[in-house]
């Protein structure tokens, strides 16, 4: 059997997405390793001398988190992909280290310049065209929320959201529309069901005798909630 490919002596990089570090343990566990010999596979088979069955509980503690050369020998050493030890991603690196691609996959897929693409992961901020956009939801497998969230969207999404549930909803259906391609009518449901929820809620907290501070931390609390809700909403 062959172990996942690795890629020890690339220059460091910056630390992977939210390391799932159950899961590295648990991993660890059902192949009957030691700390000791997942830190000696990842000297010997990967090229990373530094690794101690110390740092190798540090990571499972969630203490410190693995980089990715670290996570990607990691990987190898525990029989998994790299995407089984991280948690849900989220940015633009993230996604593509979850999958096990390099950036030079995703470059050449969306037909960007490696350097400009990697200056993309760096600063989080995504800038292409349409037909671009959609080649990067295909090599990364992005849903609808994910691919908002990695192109940088959520901000303004959220912003629109807010003043669709405290105005009027039906002024905002053609603004989220640009925002998410999705069906005029189910747009329309989640954002009166939005704003009804919402309304709502301002009206009982109300009614419950509580001061003018309750009911301003219960609407900060759905506003700052609101795409989360949304994409409930539409699903």
């Amino acid at each position: 059997m062959r172990r996942p490919p690795a890629q020890p002596n690339q220059p460091p990089t910056p630390p992977t997405p939210p390391f799932n570090a159950p899961a590295a343990r648990r991993l660890r566990a059902a192949l009957a390793m030691g700390p000791e010999h997942v830190a000696y596979g990842m000297r010997s088979s990967y090229g990373l001398p530094y690794v101690t069955p110390d740092l190798v509980i540090a990571w499972e503690r969630g203490a410190v988190c693995p980089s990715n050369p670290e996570l990607t020998a990691l990987a190898g050493v525990l029989w998994c992909s790299p995407g089984e030890l991280i948690g849900r991603p989220r940015t633009l690196r993230e996604h593509r280290t979850a999958r096990g691609l390099a950036p030079e996959d995703v470059a050449r897929a969306v037909g960007h310049e490696l350097a400009a693409y990697l200056r993309m992961e760096e600063i989080g901020e995504w800038h292409g065209t349409e037909r671009q956009a959609s080649a990067l939801a295909d090599v990364l497998d992005l849903s609808l929320p994910d691919f908002v969230t990695v192109t940088g969207r959520d901000a303004k999404l959220a912003d629109l959201l807010r003043s669709a549930v405290t105005t009027r909803w039906q002024a905002y259906v053609r603004p989220v529309g640009r925002f998410v391609p999705l069906d005029r009518r189910l747009l329309e449901d989640a954002l009166q069901e939005l704003h009804r929820d919402y309304q709502g809620q301002m009206v009982a907290t109300l009614s419950w005798g509580g001061a003018d501070s309750g009911s301003s931390a219960a609407g900060r609390e759905f506003l700052d909630r609101i795409v989360e809700r949304f994409w409930a909403a539409v699903q």
